[in-house]
């Protein structure tokens, strides 16, 4: 089932990894960026703090990650929705592959 997400669904593994990541990273250490804009010497991302407003999302801290980023709490949940829907597809795909 695994090696089967992996060849028809690898973005399941990846959105998986990143939120884990994101879970396990504390909000409160800084310095650590991801930011392409930040490497490429931009000064604005329209992206930054969304990172540390989903770290405070899997703490609890809604006004935190609010404060952090306002679309925090929706990107989450639109990650959080589609992983689940993909996994539920996989699943049954694979189930009718195995009848």
């Amino acid at each position: 089932m695994f090696v089967r997400i992996l060849n028809h669904r690898p973005e399941i593994l990846f959105w998986s990894a990143a939120l884990l990541a994101l879970a396990l990273n504390s909000p409160e250490v800084k310095g650590q960026s991801l930011c392409f804009f930040r490497f490429a010497g931009l000064s604005h991302c329209p992206g930054c703090g969304l990172g540390t407003s989903i770290s405070h999302l899997f703490r609890g801290h809604l006004a935190a990650s609010f404060a952090a980023h306002p679309f925090g709490v929706p990107v989450s949940g639109v990650l959080l929705f589609h992983l689940i829907t993909s996994i539920k597809q996989e699943y049954h795909a694979f189930a009718q592959s195995t009848l």
